[in-house]
């Protein structure tokens, strides 16, 4: 099974929480650890707070999340000019902004930029699956043959899927 929840949202603030919401809903159901489940929801967080406050030439960004497997794949499009990440920049260590990319970094098993002049920005942020035992994600989502116990209550997926 592969789940995939894509909404077009509105360039403010109060869209943030409605796809953490939905998001959080949706992992929450199929069992995904609480740990996995908030490392995800922050980076999301970021990702959309950096369109709200960047793509000034976007009225409308588009979020769209693929559970599939062990991964959890979300994409983060907005319409703006673009933008040049390889320029940014560490923020002070009194500063109390431009840590977005920093988190996003952190949290992430694997992030991409992607800079589309004219034609706005995709963030890609991966981030590896981990479920309670007995949890819905296992039958629907994994392979059973693939799945072990880890004697804590975890459930982790002996081989990683190919790249």
């Amino acid at each position: 099974m592969e789940a995939t929840i894509a909404l077009r949202l509105p360039r403010d603030a109060a869209s943030v929480p409605v796809i953490r919401q939905l998001l959080d809903a949706a992992l929450r159901a199929l069992g995904v650890e609480s740990q996995v489940r908030e490392d995800i929801l922050l980076m999301l967080s970021e990702a959309c707070s950096n369109v709200i406050q960047h793509a000034t030439a976007s009225d409308d960004y588009m979020v769209s999340t693929e559970l599939f497997s062990d991964r959890c794949v979300i994409k983060v499009i907005d319409t703006g000019n673009g933008f040049d990440f390889s320029s940014t920049r560490a923020p002070s260590p009194t500063s109390e902004h431009g840590r977005g990319l920093l988190i996003m970094r952190a949290l992430a098993d694997d992030i991409r930029f992607t800079s589309r002049p004219e034609r706005g920005s995709v963030v890609c942020l991966e981030k590896t699956l981990r479920f309670v035992q007995d949890a819905p994600g296992l039958s629907l989502l994994l392979n059973e043959e693939h799945v072990r116990h880890d004697g804590n209550g975890h459930v982790r997926q002996e081989h990683a899927r190919a790249r």
